[in-house]
């Protein structure tokens, strides 16, 4: 694998990265003030911790908090839902593997936004598709009543949080763990009634299907929040809850007691690879100039056993058997640059047979997939065509939809067309999908863009050897404009288009977490979709 030895086009590069990275971490270091200090001081007054409070003190010390869907809706409600008023994210409790999804109740006391509903369905499925316990820690005011309509209707509304919730009791025994913390009111109360287990906090929970001003309108009858549906009356009474816990940390220590109850993942030795520092000098800040793959791959993945396969043929694409921190992987990568005759980041019809052959090793193996995605397309052209590309893609889309293996994706630069669909888009159900700062998720470029758009018009007018019109000027720079702040990752990343938006740096370790909660289902169990 080579290295970059030109010492001015590396710093240009890091500089580049690295005001990228900043911007994303001070982005990201406001989302998680949630609502503010004021209202963190009233959630302390109220004698509660944070959701971020929470989790910390749920997961293992030391151990990372990989944060999924954290910017989105970042850039919609003016600003005033950060992180959709929830938190939800993947941990490690007592050594076990875990989803956590935590209402933030300084964000509009918890209510539910219509992302809130799209976050809490995606960390189900996490649970769901790798097989791993899952844990709520409720406190929600219920539903954002001015937002209803995106929130209560629909296939995707909230409703189908309590189908998850019962497939995962029923069909996939997978572990639920509800924590009350707080108020759980309506619908909501589904949510902890439909898991396995749930604990309630003395004094500071309420779990009921109306609260006492809804209970007064409703019967007349005047009651108090505590003796409506507090923690005791849940224990004692009712027998809808099955733990009391003191305060929060109480409830807390109990979650992590229940999972000492649960089988630990096999451990994984240290293994050597080349430094992350340097992954800041690879890519350009010039989306469009070339850059060294391998030596990307060089700084994530294990530096024993790394083979390419078929390297001399469609060296377009790079396929490689390789380990990521011990654990066996197979990694399909889109080179950049001029491989003549042909151009990196494109599929040919010779690209897609590889690749398709390729992922059926893997599959036959049960080897993980591991996509790095940096591409711009197919090729298109009478020879293309000619060549069969649109069999030769299909053949491609199908084998890795059909893929039982983990797949995991990392958009490092481009991810275009219908070849953003082939290396494992998100509309195929990978494992996870992760993106740098650099990713551009989009059908084409702004430039390719108005091409498509203007070509007629600017052609008449290069005849005509005319100008171009102020107003069609206005509208190219309009649609260029429009492109550029589509395929920012930021953008993708505040609609749910990928999980999470990750410092380059953190790549290694962000993947290697993600694969060894991959690996907690075994092969021969069916996926998400068949059970559904």
């Amino acid at each position: 694998m080579t290295q970059s030895t030109n010492p001015a086009t590396d710093q240009a590069r890091i500089s580049h990265m690295r005001h990228l990275v900043e911007n994303l971490q001070n982005l990201e270091a406001h989302l998680r003030e949630g609502g503010g200090l004021q209202r963190i001081e009233k959630q302390h007054r109220a004698g509660k911790l944070t959701a971020r409070e929470r989790i910390a003190l749920l997961i293992d010390t030391g151990t990372r908090f990989l944060e999924i869907g954290l910017l989105i809706a970042y850039d919609k409600y003016d600003g005033q839902a950060p992180g959709a008023g929830v938190v939800t994210g993947l941990g490690k409790i007592e050594g076990r593997p875990a989803v956590i999804v935590a209402n933030d109740a300084t964000v509009k006391a918890g209510a539910w936004w219509p992302e809130t509903i799209t976050k809490i369905l995606r960390a189900q499925e996490i649970a769901m598709r790798n097989r791993i316990a899952i844990v709520y820690l409720v406190d929600s005011a219920g539903v954002n009543l001015p937002y209803q309509d995106g929130i209560f209707p629909g296939q995707y509304g909230a409703g189908r949080i309590f189908y998850y919730n019962s497939l995962m009791r029923r069909k996939l025994h997978i572990p639920q763990i509800a924590a009350v913390m707080g108020p759980c009111i309506a619908g909501g109360a589904y949510l902890p009634a439909l898991s396995d287990y749930i604990v309630m906090v003395e004094n500071t929970s309420f779990m009921g299907l109306g609260g006492p001003n809804l209970v007064k309108g409703a019967t007349g009858q005047s009651i108090d929040q505590e003796s409506l549906g507090g923690a005791r009356l849940h224990n004692a009474v009712s027998g809808v809850a099955h733990y009391v816990a003191k305060n929060d940390k109480d409830c807390l220590d109990m979650i992590r007691t229940r999972f000492r109850q649960l089988p630990l993942p096999p451990a994984s030795g240290p293994h050597t690879h080349r430094a992350a520092d340097d992954l800041y000098a690879i890519l350009p800040a010039d989306h469009r100039l070339p850059y060294n793959m391998e030596d990307l791959l060089a700084r994530i993945f294990d530096a024993e056993d790394f083979t390419e396969f078929q390297a001399e043929y469609a060296p377009e694409i790079l396929c490689a058997s390789a380990r990521l921190d011990g654990h066996p992987v197979a990694v399909i990568a889109n080179r950049r640059g001029f491989l003549k005759p042909r151009i990196g980041g494109i599929i040919y019809t010779e690209t897609a047979r590889k690749v398709a052959y390729f992922v059926e090793l893997a599959e036959r193996q049960g080897v993980p997939i591991i996509y790095l995605q940096d591409v711009s397309g197919f090729m298109v052209g009478q020879q293309a065509e000619s060549e069969g590309i649109i069999r030769a893609g299909a053949e491609m889309v199908e084998t890795m939809s059909c893929a039982s293996v983990p797949r995991i994706v990392l958009t490092v630069n481009h991810a275009s067309g219908a070849g953003y669909y082939a290396m494992a888009g998100q509309g195929f159900d990978p494992n996870f999908t992760f993106s740098w700062p650099t990713a551009r998720i989009g059908v084409m470029e702004g430039d390719s863009a108005v091409q498509a758009m203007f070509s007629v018009e600017l052609e008449k007018l290069k005849k005509a050897r005319g100008p171009i019109p102020s107003e069609l000027q206005e509208s190219i720079d309009q649609t260029k404009a429009d492109y550029e702040r589509w395929l920012d990752a930021k953008y993708a990343a505040a609609r749910g288009h990928c999980d999470a938006v990750i410092d380059p740096k953190e790549t290694r370790e962000i993947l290697t977490f993600a694969l060894e909660v991959t690996l907690n289902r075994p092969r021969a169990t069916p996926l998400v979709l068949e059970t559904l």
